[in-house]
């Protein structure tokens, strides 16, 4: 038997801003079809025109760019095929199929209007439109044949409904979840096409576009686990049941107390971002922060999301895209949900930065400094950065972590002052300066080793000598080593800093 091409999709609607959960789904789809030699593809499903959002389109194509994750095929890559992969451009297609399914009396037409389908909602508790309550309803299969004739010359609005008989077990088999099966009974006669707009529903344009592009697995939320049956049997009134894709839904991606689906809103309460890059909101103008703007590597934001729902089975934390494509499988991914856990993304942000070296993370940080228009030789900034940056979880703490490195501090903690600074400390850090001016090389252990002996020879208490020390070079009980910081400013600016200190503290 010939082995199927892995081809898989992932296929946003343009309604606002790309979800992480969205991001997390698609890039199960990579790395699934890379590990299978396979294809992924993006696919826009823009067919609600109503929730069209202007720039999401983009939005969604730079967010993946960033990240790395990929395509085949899609939307943004140019074709010879004259494919297109926006279903707003597929328009007749739908309406091709849905055809089909009327004259197969698989579907048929409706033209209640919402109005008289609410009136029936209160009529009737739970209403559904299904095989026990369509013949109350105005279709084609409760009027005659000429009344539907008339309804449709007289240009009525309708759509067309599949036509799911009762009381059959329809089986869907998923790679997760295992054998789910649904009476058709509890599934409504949901509407496939609108002569509205001329457009069809998510229901039937997923099908038919996974049809046509030969997708082999569908891997997408639990979110639609529940409309699967319903993708089955359109899939066998079509014909392809035989050529149907397997199924995948994978967990949500829950809040961080685990109650419910992670939101925007949650993001904006707790202060961490749930898209990867700033967002606009072309209506209202409201700027939602974006990963990127917060200061996460696109490998760190990748990792996290990969062993959010997902496991090796091993100890293992930190893994390349190679590693990701290489371990990943369906059968470790979780049923249950998982909770979004900022800190851990911060953990990983913290191991990408380690890992990189020192010329990469200057580069990085080379923005920052521009803006600040400061210039630091390459070597001075280098043993900065190799001095700091196992304090820092995002580039942007370098600044926070370094400044005093390249501005001198005018100001100085005063809750230091007040519990460090006693009636002799300027005369003591005036002899140190002394001792500082004579040792040459000036270097760490020499600085230390001289300062250290002054103390014990004076009798004096260390942890306060050196915290008032430290106040003169950085402004604030923080930093790296003391003395590593002394060095590297050298011993005229170490002096500087010294002198500072005392005439603006002492008076």
């Amino acid at each position: 038997m010939m082995v199927k091409e892995v081809r898989v999709r992932f296929a946003p609607s343009p309604t606002g801003a790309l979800h992480i959960g969205g991001v997390r789904t698609a890039l199960y789809n990579y790395l699934f079809a890379k590990q299978h030699g396979g294809k992924l593809i993006l696919r826009i499903e823009d067919t609600d025109s109503t929730r069209f959002v202007k720039g999401a389109e983009q939005y969604i194509v730079d967010s993946f760019a960033w990240l790395g994750i990929p395509f085949d095929e899609g939307v943004h890559i140019p074709n010879n095929q004259g494919i297109s992969y926006r279903q707003s451009e597929r328009k007749p297609l739908y309406k091709q199929y849905a055809d089909f399914l009327l004259e197969n009396n698989k579907a048929y037409i409706a033209f209640d209007t919402p109005q008289e389908i609410e009136e029936k909602r209160k009529q009737i508790p739970n209403f559904q439109y299904d095989a026990s309550t369509r013949g109350g309803m105005k279709n084609s299969l409760s009027l005659s044949q000429a009344e539907t004739q008339g309804l449709l010359n007289k240009g009525c609005q309708y759509v067309v409904r599949i036509k799911i008989e009762p009381n059959e077990e329809v089986e869907v088999f998923d790679q997760i979840y295992g054998k789910v099966v649904v009476n058709s009974s509890v599934l409504d006669d949901k509407v496939l096409w609108k002569s509205v707009d001329g457009l069809p529903t998510y229901h039937l344009a997923n099908i038919v576009d996974d049809h046509l592009m030969q997708i082999s697995h569908v891997i997408r939320g639990a979110e639609w686990l529940p409309s699967a049956p319903l993708h089955v049997l359109l899939y066998r009134y079509l014909g392809w049941e035989n050529s149907m894709p397997q199924f995948a839904h994978l967990p949500l991606i829950l809040k961080p107390d685990g109650n419910g689906k992670l939101s925007k809103r949650d993001g904006d309460r707790l202060g961490f971002p749930v898209f990867p890059l700033q967002w606009t909101d072309p209506v209202t103008g409201s700027v939602s922060n974006g990963y990127k703007e917060q200061g996460y590597l696109p490998e760190a934001v990748i990792n996290f999301l990969a062993l959010l729902g997902w496991n090796a089975g091993t100890e293992q934390e930190i893994f390349s895209m190679e590693e990701l494509i290489a371990d990943f499988s369906l059968e470790r991914v979780s049923k249950s949900g998982a909770k979004f856990d900022i800190e851990k993304a911060k953990w990983f942000n913290h191991k990408y930065l380690q890992q990189k070296t020192t010329e990469q993370i200057a580069a990085l940080f080379a923005p920052i400094l521009q803006e600040k228009q400061i210039e630091p030789p390459k070597d001075y900034l280098y043993k900065i950065i190799d001095l700091v940056k196992e304090r820092i979880t995002f580039i942007n703490d370098l600044w926070e972590e370094s400044a005093f490195f390249f501005v001198a501090p005018d100001s100085y903690d005063q809750s230091v002052v007040k519990k460090r600074w006693k009636e002799d400390t300027a005369t003591h850090l005036t002899a140190i300066d002394n001792i500082l001016k004579r040792i040459s090389p000036f270097e760490r252990d020499a600085l230390h080793d001289a300062v250290a002996e002054y103390i014990t020879q004076n009798s004096l208490n260390m942890g306060q000598i050196m915290n008032c020390l430290r106040l003169c070079m950085v402004g604030k009980a923080k930093g790296p080593d003391l003395f590593e910081i002394i060095a590297l400013l050298g011993q005229p600016q170490a002096s500087k800093r010294i002198i500072h200190a005392i005439k603006t503290i002492s008076t």
